[in-house]
């Protein structure tokens, strides 16, 4: 009735531009209506057009463009606009320039239409910049529109000069103060971490949004707080993404407190059932180790998705909960399909859990071929570092020798497995084949790097290696490398360049140094300095059995028993006792088993079996040395 209605009509095309607005959603009708006679106009083109989105909207797109060039509309101004923005919102970049480049004629909108789909892109900002300098150069006038695709065009790359060169324009023009340029301005330089022009953007700005107040909580995360709670006083209404930057600004122990706060704000507010803001008070409670309220957080997550499930696996690894950490991702494997991210994770908590059986990294590597994430650097990583700290080397470049991309991150992975292993030649192969394929190293490269030195008692190299990572690469030492550089010169002997270098700490020697440096007075036989190291490391901790050990065996090696003597009385006096050390073994008896690692110390009898190993200890004893008789 509606399409016989349209035809009676004496005017009929404001209707059947109602007609094109409404089909054009369903890509239907569009035959029928030039079956009609109708004949469409540039608007009627422009209406249509801007629904041609996705695939099906594409295809009739360019059905569209076929009955406009035969309608003579091919050199409309507004029709031409309208086909630049179809072919940049499908992706088609080349299509959007050539209609551009054929117009007879143009505007400021066709000028922001090609800059806007090119920036949008997120893989044509040379292109985009050079558009920009194009509509500069023919003297075409520039509007927020234009600021803003440019300045999103920065965001994609990474040149900080240019961003600079164009927000100078921005002030030139008069446009940094408008709310649309300021934000854009804003997340260009925080993506940079220049939080000093983030500030000035931001209070030069005549009017502040939710974006822009969210842009800055996120930027500044040690004023993240109080900034918020200027963004309150001001009558700005937060929305989820503010409440995920904020809950991600609290990162020390001393704001659980606050975070407590944003929560019972957020519940209040609703916006806890967002499912990035509970995901985002997952990590927040993690991060302080309060993994009972990480787990409430998740349980009150009605629709869980697998970052929700990776945010509470990570949690557990990070803190230490490997079993946990496994437990629930075999949960969330059954409930959902496991991402690079959930593998990274768990692959993580086997790595560092020595009572969990590799069996679990195995099973977890054939899941990954299955799912064909193996090519992907997270879980290739993971991989390969949770073989490495299981001591299987060769499983670990197997890995390595079957990626196909190797970032940062996968080349630290490699060298520091084989770093682990102190296999120094292997590792300084790795670090050299890094360099020249220009893949920059970063703190934690050069500390396994100084740890395959420091096994291996390269002093000279270690140096080399050392000064290398703060001249040639800008880095600062941290207390690690410090560490390792003084634990190299003490067990070399150079006792007096180890003192020095401790010295020049920033912060002081840490309770490792110490330890490494006591044990280097040990090996060399220095009880002077060994007296005075342990002094600092007693009083730094007190607790700990190290230091007092140490002392004693120094004493002891050199038959000072006395001094010995009195070093047992003051660890009974300070109820300090030595901490037994463990050793594991995998238990794997029946097909199906729990797999996991049985610990064990010197002479302990806690298993339920202890008679019957001691007795097979006891026959394999025998074995060995009857084998080491009949070979001398």
């Amino acid at each position: 009735m509606s399409w016989r209605l349209e035809t009676r009509l004496p005017n009929p095309r404001v209707l059947h531009n109602f007609w094109v607005y409404f089909f054009c959603l369903c890509s239907k009708r569009f035959n029928g209506m030039k079956s009609t006679g109708v004949v469409f106009d540039a608007f009627t083109y422009s209406t249509a057009l801007s629904f041609c989105v996705g695939s099906k909207g594409f295809r009739l797109g360019l059905q569209l463009q076929s009955t406009m060039v035969k309608s003579g509309l091919e050199s409309d101004l507004v029709v031409g606009n309208s086909f630049i923005t179809m072919y940049s919102r499908s992706g088609s970049f080349r299509g959007a320039r050539r209609v551009f480049d054929e117009m007879p004629l143009k505007d400021m909108i066709s000028w922001n239409s090609l800059l806007s789909g090119l920036s949008q892109g997120g893989n044509f900002g040379v292109e985009a910049v050079s558009v920009f300098r194009d509509m500069m150069r023919e003297g075409v006038e520039l509007d927020h529109v234009s600021f803003t695709s440019v300045i999103t065009t920065c965001c994609h790359e990474t040149d900080l000069k240019l961003a600079r060169q164009i927000h100078g324009l921005c002030i030139k023009r008069g446009y940094e103060t408008l709310v649309e340029v300021g934000n854009i301005l804003m997340s260009r330089y925080s993506m940079c971490g220049v939080l000093e022009a983030v500030k000035s953007v931001f209070y030069q700005m005549t009017e502040r949004n939710v974006v822009s107040w969210t842009t800055m909580i996120s930027a500044n995360k040690d004023d993240a707080v109080s900034i918020f709670h200027k963004m309150r006083l001001d009558g700005v209404y937060p929305n989820e993404v503010t409440f995920v930057g904020l809950i991600n600004a609290l990162k020390c122990n001393e704001q659980i407190k606050e975070g407590l706060k944003v929560h019972g704000l957020c519940m209040k507010t609703g916006f806890v059932s967002e499912p990035s803001v509970g995901n985002s008070f997952i990590t927040m409670y993690a991060k302080f180790g309060a993994l009972e309220d990480a787990k409430k957080a998740f349980d009150d997550i009605t629709f869980r998705e697998i970052i929700s499930w990776n945010a509470m696996i990570s949690g557990f690894a990070q803190n230490g909960f490997s079993h946990e950490a496994l437990k629930m991702f075999l949960l969330a494997a059954a409930e959902t399909m496991p991402n690079e991210y959930t593998f990274g994770s768990v692959l993580n908590a086997i790595a560092f859990a020595e009572d969990i059986s590799v069996k679990h990294g195995q099973r977890c590597h054939a899941q990954i071929l299955k799912l064909g994430l193996n090519s992907c650097p997270v879980v290739s990583s993971a991989l390969l570092d949770m073989y490495a700290k299981r001591g299987n080397i060769n499983e670990s470049e197997k890995v390595f020798n079957e990626m196909s991309l190797r970032n940062q991150f996968v080349w630290t992975s490699i060298i520091s497995a084989y770093s682990s292993h102190g296999d120094f030649d292997s590792v300084m192969q790795l670090f050299h084949r890094m360099k020249k394929e220009n893949i920059a190293p970063d703190l934690v490269t050069f500390l396994s790097v100084l740890t395959a030195c420091n096994r291996k008692g390269m002093v000279d190299k270690g140096y080399e290696v050392f000064n290398m990572m703060m001249k040639d690469y800008n880095l600062e030492p941290s207390h690690e490398h410090y560490s390792c550089m003084v634990d190299l010169l003490g067990r070399a002997g150079r006792l007096k360049e180890a003192e020095e270098l401790m010295s020049e700490v920033p912060g002081g020697p840490g309770e490792s140094m110490l330890q490494s440096m006591l044990g280097s007075c040990r090996l060399h036989g220095n009880v002077k300095l060994g007296a005075k190291v342990a002094e600092l490391a007693i009083k730094m901790k007190p607790e700990l059995s190290g230091s007092y050990v140490q002392m004693y065996n120094i004493y002891a090696e050199r038959e000072e028993w006395d001094k010995a003597a009195e070093i047992r009385k003051t660890m009974r006096k300070k109820n300090v006792s030595k901490e037994a050390g463990f050793s594991w073994i995998d238990v794997d008896e029946t097909e199906g088993s729990c797999l996991t690692m049985q610990g064990f110390s010197s002479g302990d009898k806690s298993h339920p079996k202890s008679d019957e190993i001691y007795s097979m200890v006891a026959i394999i004893g025998l074995e060995m040395n009857l084998e080491v008789k009949v070979a001398v």
